[in-house]
């Protein structure tokens, strides 16, 4: 099976994990955009439903998540680890907030 796109893992994979596990939710609690290859996702886990919208148009995030398609998905399907995109600079987050960061790594993973 081939590596799905950033858009696919936005929008269809993080929504399966959130309702696969909800704790997620009230762990994480924050807006964060995924700014991926210039198109940019807006993933708001203060919600209770449609958690991920396309776009970053008039919203405030925690933190912001940018980095190539290709490495993105190299995290996404596991292929890249995420601290070691991190360190090398293959996935940027601003502000870098540990604590969140490695929440999020949770659903990233």
């Amino acid at each position: 099976m081939a590596d799905p796109t950033a858009k696919q893992f936005l929008e269809e994979m993080i929504p399966q994990r959130i309702t696969a596990k909800p704790e997620l939710l009230k762990e994480i609690n924050a807006v964060i955009v995924f700014d991926i290859g210039g198109n940019k996702w807006t993933v708001d886990m203060t919600r209770q439903n449609e958690w991920v919208k396309s776009g970053a148009e008039g919203v405030t995030p925690k933190m912001t998540v940018t980095a190539s398609e290709n490495d993105f998905v190299a995290v996404a399907s596991k292929k890249l680890d995420s601290k070691m995109a991190v360190m090398s600079g293959k996935l940027k987050l601003k502000p870098m907030d540990l604590n969140l960061a490695l929440k999020l790594g949770k659903l990233l993973s």
